[in-house]
């Protein structure tokens, strides 16, 4: 398989114009996607139009030890499992996934972050695209002239 980032992507930059974040969004995900694997696992569900939510399985993690953070377009979040809790205990079997993990969204442009809630070991991050009245389309009226 061939790696995106070992393409020269130089040509597309001479023949776009404002297109240079795409291309480096695109070239951002590919590297997260390979780094990150498959842990934890997340749907993202859309409500409406305009509504949306990340549903990220954090099973085993305790409060304070999952972050949420929205910088630039970007929202990450992370978990480090703080392992003073769990002593005492002798797992006999320890099929729960105990790693520390972070995983970053690129969100669209006028996406913002509502809230964030963990319910039955899921993490749920609400998330709502605003598009300002100023961007939105607006009708102009026609005068004639007679």
């Amino acid at each position: 398989m061939t790696k995106i980032t070992s393409m020269d992507l130089t040509p597309f930059y001479r023949n776009t114009i404002g297109m240079d974040r795409l291309f480096d969004r695109v070239i951002d995900q590919v590297g997260a996607a390979s780094s990150n694997g498959n842990y934890p696992p997340y749907n993202i569900v859309r409500s409406n139009e305009d509504s949306y939510e990340i549903h990220l399985a954090v099973a085993g993690f305790h409060e304070g030890e999952l972050e949420v953070e929205y910088c630039e377009g970007r929202l990450t979040i992370t978990g480090q499992q703080s392992h003073e809790n769990r002593k005492g205990y002798e797992y006999l079997h320890h099929g729960i996934s105990s790693r520390d993990f972070s995983r970053s969204f690129a969100l669209a442009d006028y996406v913002e972050v509502c809230d964030a809630l963990v319910e039955n070991g899921i993490l749920i991050v609400s998330l709502e695209r605003v598009v300002p009245e100023t961007m939105k389309p607006k009708t102009i009226a026609i005068t004639h002239k007679k």
